[in-house]
């Protein structure tokens, strides 16, 4: 662990799997939920905090059928990411991440998702049931729903279409031209706000541009804040496109993306991905309508943003951003910017 990244903060905005995976790499630059052993060193210490921000809009699978049944906010994302940032990814992490093959009304469900339904229902608050997650998993971390409201997605595509819900957006097979949430401006939670004002270093994605990314920066709340901050805005380029959402999409589209809805100036840097997956893989992914997603350094630049080239790529079966590379990123960054 680097001295630099010591006393600093770090707030990661997203959902789904993308956000899960940067908290996993950054939850070791953290102290153990137990609080630190240390030798009194600055370094020992690690960040000062880390926060994870969520998307709330979830509204498929086991998360959609509890939002219908129970009326409560979608768990999903939260409890990936509660998950990621565990201090000890065993037993009781798999029981969390436990999802029910059979059995009526069972099928499909995640324990996670139930356990934090159970515990909402049983405080009232959908908050404390992340809290008490909090401490059964032992997180080296925090994760803060980016509103404590009900909202729903909507999307406008190019032809005019109309797409309500965040599966029909994330399934449109179209590009879009506009995006809302439903209501059109909800508060956000607080406890978000004030880590996004206070951080260090902001990370966006990587993630569903159109259903991870962009739902947390339409909340006022939540843009204003990361517009008020002093910390370098980072997004963190996704590494390949996402059939029915952004196909054909480049990284230069992806920053278009943002800055039609969140404004321009947001973001300050973006980090791309250099490592190249075997053709194996890729034909895989490109069976599925998946495609690299291309950045043009020089393109980007133009734009008044800073790129940063890495090889973000893991060693997995799956084309998926490495923790460690991620860490290795933000490390750099604090250090440049300490």
């Amino acid at each position: 662990m680097r001295a630099a990244t010591a006393g600093k903060s770090v707030a990661a905005v997203g959902g789904g799997t993308g956000l899960s995976v940067v908290l996993r790499g950054l939850k070791t630059l953290t102290a153990p939920a137990a609080g630190p052993v240390s030798d009194g060193s600055a370094e020992s210490a690690g960040l000062s905090r880390l926060v994870g921000v969520v998307t709330m809009t979830d509204e498929g699978g086991s998360s959609g059928r509890l939002r219908r049944d129970l009326g409560m906010l979608p768990p999903g994302d939260i409890r990936n990411c509660l998950a990621a940032l565990a201090d000890d990814e065993d037993l009781l992490t798999r029981l969390f991440q436990y999802r029910f093959a059979n059995g009526h009304g069972l099928t499909g469900h995640s324990f996670g998702n139930l356990f934090l339904a159970a515990l909402t229902g049983i405080t009232g608050d959908f908050y404390q049931a992340v809290l008490t997650a909090e401490q059964v998993l032992s997180v080296r971390g925090k994760i803060l729903p980016a509103t404590l409201e009900h909202v729903r997605l909507r999307g406008r595509g190019r032809s005019g279409r109309m797409y309500h819900g965040e599966v029909a957006v994330g399934r449109s097979g179209e590009g879009l031209e506009s995006l809302e949430l439903v209501p059109a401006a909800p508060a956000a939670f607080p406890a978000a706000v004030e880590a996004l004002e206070s951080a260090d270093l902001i990370l966006l994605g990587p993630g569903s541009l159109y259903t991870s990314i962009l739902p947390n920066l339409l909340i006022p709340g939540i843009r204003q804040a990361i517009a008020r901050s002093s910390a370098p805005v980072v997004l963190l380029l996704n590494l390949m496109t996402e059939p029915g959402e952004t196909d054909g999409m480049g990284g230069l589209q992806h920053l278009d993306a943002i800055e039609r809805q969140a404004g321009q100036g947001l973001v300050d840097l973006v980090v791309t991905n250099v490592g190249t997956p075997s053709d194996e893989r890729l034909n895989v992914y490109a069976e599925q309508g998946a495609r690299p997603v291309i950045a043009d350094p020089a393109l980007l630049a133009s734009r008044g943003v800073g790129v940063l080239e890495r090889d973000l790529l893991s060693r997995s079966d799956l084309i998926r951003h490495d923790p460690a590379a991620i860490r290795a990123v933000v490390e750099d960054l604090l250090e440049e910017g300490a």
